[in-house]
């Protein structure tokens, strides 16, 4: 039961992680695109990058969060 909420907090903090990550990258860009509107496109794609991997790492952290619950649960 308690691995259960463990799992949860953990799960829980690697989506405000990436709600916080992913929230500086799209600040960064928007600025960067204010400053120098010419180099949009290729602010767009590093972003996208950028941004997928912040929620790959999330979805790690979550599946690892997950699976620490069901083998402390046998």
């Amino acid at each position: 039961m308690v691995v259960g909420s463990v799992a949860a907090i953990g799960a829980g903090l690697a989506a405000i992680g990436a709600g916080i990550g992913i929230g500086q990258i799209g600040k960064g860009a928007v600025e960067g695109i204010a400053r120098q509107p010419e180099a949009a496109n290729d602010i767009r794609t590093n972003m996208i990058v950028a941004a997928a991997l912040v929620e790959a790492v999330s979805l790690f952290a979550v599946v690892v969060a997950l699976l620490g619950n069901s083998v402390g649960a046998q």
